[in-house]
This record gives structure tokens, sequence and C-alpha cells, in this order.
């Protein structure tokens, strides 16, 4: 496999009309890193000595881990927000969310003085939403899975006149994801292939797209691995078919990747143009991908950042090396005690 407007309503920008160009979007990704360079961190690369050793080649890790909020989400969602104000707008945003992208929201949107509601499934686990509320956010609980409370948010959205701010299916949210790319470009250059944890695609449209447009101004391939979980490899299984599916999720250590993908999302055709392969993992080895991140590396990750890692030693024992440096995106950090007690 290998310039957007917002809408008061939709916050699908394009969605509608198909996805860019990956030059246009790219472009999108780098205009908007200065943009919200102060309300988000750059996060540092750092090379990993023993999944070096062990793979061999260099393997680095690019740890949004680190961010702000804790997951590249804030990258997006900032994005988004400060697009919104800048069309006069903004002044209460809707989203649905679990945990990542409702904590980012709520960030993004107390920074730029909007106020925010979250609507969240029954199911969401306390404590992130007690983070979400900390932030800033108004946290309503809709329905018993995620599905619903996107429809519940959407609705509110509609009803209010606020803007609903989607996690993935948004250009605007797509580029600013992209801007993790920007800054890797800029860090490591002579990047060769890029392993990241994939859900709606968001991260994997926003950063594929940089990286095929860096790619093509130094004349040499950058490949785009994208690890998804063996119980909810959605998006990667669309992929393999040419459409997006409707198929049930099991529980996942990497519950940020998990669920469905909303259909006529703009993030499967960026997906589909830029990830060079697809990789499912299983459970025990994204938990010992985990382990082995805070044991060796010293750092706290979750489940869809474990993944990730996951997918590199697959990919390894599959093909051989990769064409390296090999970076891993660890994409967040927000695991909940119970998942490090179970683990661990």
């Amino acid at each position: 496999m290998p310039s957007n407007s917002s809408s008061r309503n939709g916050a699908r920008s394009g969605a509608g009309g198909g996805a860019p160009s990956l030059a246009s979007l790219a472009r999108a990704a780098w205009r908007a890193l200065p943009r919200i360079a102060d309300r988000i961190r750059r996060t540092p690369i750092e090379r990993s000595a023993w999944l070096s050793e062990e793979v061999g080649c260099e393997v680095y890790f690019k740890l949004e881990n680190h961010q702000l909020t804790g997951s590249f989400k804030l990258r997006g969602a900032t994005n988004k927000a400060i697009l919104i104000g800048l069309q006069g707008g903004g002044e209460r945003l809707v989203g649905a969310s679990t945990g990542n992208h409702g904590l980012a929201l709520a960030t993004a949107g107390r920074q730029g003085g909007s106020a925010v509601t979250i609507h969240a499934p029954s199911t969401a686990e306390p404590r992130k939403l007690e983070a979400i509320r900390r932030a800033g956010a108004e946290v309503v609980v809709s329905g018993d899975d995620c599905v619903e409370a996107e429809v519940a948010a959407r609705r509110a959205a509609d009803e209010s006149g606020a803007v609903y701010v989607s996690p993935y299916n948004d250009l605007e949210v797509v580029a600013g994801q992209g801007t993790l790319a920007v800054e890797l470009v800029e860090q490591l250059p002579e990047v060769g292939t890029v392993y990241l944890a994939l859900g709606g695609g968001g991260l994997c449209g926003g950063v594929g797209a940089v990286l095929a447009e860096h790619a093509r101004r130094r004349g040499s391939e950058v490949e785009l691995v994208a690890c998804s979980p063996a119980a909810s490899a959605v998006m990667l299984r669309s992929l393999a078919a040419g459409a997006i599916l409707e198929l049930e999720s099991a529980p996942t250590l990497s519950d940020g990747t998990a669920g469905g993908v909303e259909s006529g999302a703009v993030t499967f055709e960026l997906c589909r143009r830029t990830v060079t392969r697809g990789i499912e993992v299983e459970e025990d080895a994204i938990a010992a991908a985990l382990r082995d991140v805070i044991a060796e590396h010293h750092t706290l990750v979750e489940g869809a950042a474990a993944a990730a890692v996951a997918g590199l030693r697959a990919d390894v024992a599959a093909r051989g090396r990769p064409a390296g440096p090999a970076v891993v995106v660890l994409c967040g950090g927000n695991v909940s005690l119970d998942v490090l007690r179970r683990v661990l």
C-alpha cells in the first residue's frame, strides 16, 4: 500500500471533497509549526542503544510522550483551535474522546480562550476524564461506546452552534499532527524508516505527507510503517481491502488506536498514499515492548507507543533490518496505573 477551511458544523475540512495532494498537506504542516510553536513542546529524538543493538541498525525514538499533554494529539488540536479563532469562531469547541484527544482539545481551548465540552462514553477511564476536567473542559458522559459519544458530540455542536473537532477526520488537525515530522526531518534529515501506531490515521496522514515531501526533495525514499494491534486493526485492514470496513474491535493495550474509522474519512486516502507497509502486532508483543521501553530507555509510554516498537521488531523478524536510521514514534505516555500493574 503504498489551503483548507474550517466549518462551524462539521470540522471535516476537505473530507467531503477528498484528500489534498501530499505536497499541499506537507506545506500546511510546515506552516502550522510556527503557528503552534509557543503552545506545544518541540519533542526530542534520542538514540535507543538497546534497540539499535537488538535490530542491527541505528534506531531513534521521537519522544512525543514528553509532549505537554503526554500525547501528539496536542499538535492537531492546537492548530485547529488557532485556525478557528483566526476565522472569528471558536467560542465553544466540542469533541468526543476517552482520553488523549479530549485532553488536547481542553488544553488548546484553555490556551486560546475557548470553552470546551468533551463527550465521553460511560466506559471511559475515570482518571482520564478527571484529567480532561482539570484541563478546563466540561465532560459529558454520552452513551456506552465511542460511536455513541461521537454522535452525541456532533449533535450538541450542531444544536449549539459550536465547532465539532474530530480527532483525525479533519485536514487542519492532520496538518497539526504533521508538525511532528517537520521537527523530525530537521532533527534527523537522513531518516530512512519511520514506525508509528495507526488508528484513525491523523498522525499517519500528516507525518506521511511531510516524509513524502522530504523524500522528494532529497531524492531518496523514506519508508513509513504503520503498526496496529491485531485486536483492533480497522484502518490497516481497510487499506488492504481498498475501502473503509466496519469491523469489530477487541480490547487492546493500544487503546489510543482502537475503534472504527468514520465513513468517508479523509485520512483513508492519505494513508493509502503514504503507508509503505502495515504490521499487525499481538497483545503479548505490545506488553513486552512496553516493559522494555520502560526498563531500557527509562521513559513511560502508553500501549499505542509500544505497538510501534513491537511493529519494528515484527518487521525485522519478517524482513530483516530496515532502511536506517529508523525512527519509532513514541506517540504518547498516558498509561493508567492499572495497565502498568497488569503488564509489569
